[in-house]
């Protein structure tokens, strides 16, 4: 796999997603709460997010199984959305506590878990990277 466009502009939106989303959770934890913190830096991570999501529909992929070029690992595209539906569906009827349980599992799992996948060694990024790693050495 080479780097399209499309990988490109993936790979930028989930860095900045990974990046933006710890401080979006931080500015509403612990004694001083930052609202207008939290919310600009909520649609910045929900802009990357989209984003990250919306490019990974034209990122294809042979050497997994997969289907018509879809690996198992586009499946996080449904469910990210789905739970990016909820969490906003859920702070906008006042329920924080899903919102906050739901943004924070959703960072967790596609922000987190899936970006560690992408630096398995078998992996374009992760080739990349390890590559550069172990040629430092």
């Amino acid at each position: 796999m080479s780097p399209t466009p499309f990988v490109i502009l993936h790979l930028g939106a989930a860095l900045s997603a990974v990046l933006i989303g710890p401080f979006a959770l931080w500015t509403r934890l612990g004694r001083i709460v930052r609202p207008r913190w939290h919310r600009a830096l909520g649609y910045a991570w929900i802009t990357c997010m989209c984003i990250t999501m919306l490019s990974a529909l034209f990122i294809r992929s042979h050497d997994l199984p997969n289907i018509a070029g879809y690996t198992p690992l586009h499946l996080l595209v449904p469910m990210s959305g789905l739970l990016l539906y909820r969490a906003l569906a859920a702070v906008r009827r006042g329920d924080v506590v899903r919102h906050r349980r739901t943004m924070q599992r959703l960072y967790l799992g596609a922000c987190v878990v899936a970006g560690a996948f992408t630096l398995l060694p078998s992996r374009y990024l992760g080739q990349l990277v390890w590559a550069a790693w172990l040629g430092w050495l």
